[in-house]
């Protein structure tokens, strides 16, 4: 199975970057592991909040093919210990499906099109982050849930 991380837009900060670039390097060592950021939909005036979502959606579902194992991560979503989220990863690894997608999606959340399109919905935590902040703090969760699954002692209870 191969894992994605597909975003929008890209982290203008350096040391997100960094971080973000240190734990997708690791969790390559342990499963394919891509990250896709995708441009930005450029706002205007006249572009309403659910205008933007849909030219969101018609990015993003460009990315998926109908055998992909899509979870966005989303405020309403399930929230999840690390080991519990480790335990989902193990399950659908081994499902048999050849991609789990994970998606962040833009600054109002998804289109009705996306959601369709999901089978899962995790939230990371009540608090809001940043975009930049989410695609770091994930990337670390993802590294974490590889090394719980390997009992590697990253994690510690």
């Amino acid at each position: 199975m191969k894992l994605t991380l597909l975003t929008i837009g890209k982290t203008d900060d350096a040391y997100i970057n960094e971080g973000i670039t240190r734990y997708t390097d690791r969790i390559r060592h342990y499963m394919p592991f891509e990250m896709v950021v995708l441009p930005d939909v450029k706002r205007s005036k006249g572009l309403t909040p659910e205008m933007q979502k849909r030219a969101e959606a018609k990015i993003i579902s460009e990315q998926l093919t109908p055998t992909d194992i899509v979870c966005l991560l989303d405020e309403n979503g399930k929230e999840y210990t690390s080991r519990a989220f480790a335990d989902y990863i193990t399950k659908t690894t081994n499902s048999g499906a050849r991609r789990l997608i994970f998606i962040i999606g833009g600054p109002y959340g998804f289109d009705d099109e996306i959601y369709a399109k999901a089978s899962h919905k995790i939230s990371l935590s009540r608090m809001t982050f940043s975009h930049q902040m989410v695609r770091l703090i994930f990337a670390e969760q993802l590294y974490r849930a590889m090394t719980i699954i390997r009992g590697e002692p990253y994690h510690h209870d």
